[in-house]
């Protein structure tokens, strides 16, 4: 699944909007693409997905799409479940030129490193991602005190047409390889839906539950996550 920095994609997402990209500040690499999409250019023929508004996620019947609901009934996070692997995905303004997962990389770096994770730089089907272990808290029985355990885990990072979408795997396809070939063919299959209001830099799409989903899930309490 060969994937590169997107920078054609991007001109020609935005010239269809009639916006005339910026000019590069540094070069960028012209792979072509097969995903994840901008909701102008995703292909006929792919998968069903689930419309959370800012982003449209596979459904497959290998995964299970878990959301987080906040307070006031807004979806603050996505995840999507295969086996013990959890991906989970969120997508945020950005520059027209694009280039936010290179500093968006060595914050995370940074931040795993702080916590007692290592991630390494390496070259993935997305491109350059963060691959390593982080520290994570394991469910452990009532009355048990957990322990922090290392696990493997990889950042996925794609620049779009105004928008950069991060994708966070943790558990058996964090260790990339055959594990991880159905997580990276959900990854893959996202699409992003910008919409033209601006915005500002690194700030969240919005998501929304898929139309009659609130009232199927509306007895499960704020801020717990709920099966779509």
């Amino acid at each position: 699944m060969p994937i590169g920095r997107r920078r054609n994609r991007i001109d020609r997402s935005l010239r269809e909007r009639g916006v005339p990209p910026e000019p590069q500040q540094r070069p960028r690499e012209q792979t072509e693409t097969t995903g994840p999409w901008d909701e102008t250019d995703v292909p006929d023929g792919g998968p069903a997905r689930i419309d959370l508004g800012a982003l449209r996620l596979p459904a497959l019947p290998e995964m299970e799409l878990r959301v987080e609901v906040g307070p006031q009934g807004q979806v603050v996070g996505a995840t999507l479940r295969e086996g013990e692997s959890l991906l989970s995905v969120a997508a945020f303004a950005a520059p027209r030129a694009g280039g936010l997962w290179d500093d968006v990389r060595e914050e995370i770096a940074r931040s795993a490193s702080g916590q007692g994770g290592s991630l390494k730089e390496t070259q993935g089907p997305f491109g350059t991602e963060l691959a390593g272990t982080v520290l994570a808290m394991p469910a452990v029985p009532e009355g048990t005190t957990p322990q922090p355990v290392r696990v493997p885990a990889r950042f996925l990072g794609v620049d779009g047409p105004r928008w950069f979408l991060r994708g966070t795997v943790i558990g058996p396809a964090g260790a990339g390889g055959e594990a991880a070939r159905a997580v990276d063919e959900a990854f893959g299959a996202v699409v992003v839906v910008r919409g033209g209001e601006p915005m500002p830099v690194r700030e969240p799409l919005p998501l929304t539950l898929p139309p009659g989903a609130a009232e199927q899930l509306g007895e499960a309490p704020p801020g717990e996550p709920h099966d779509a």
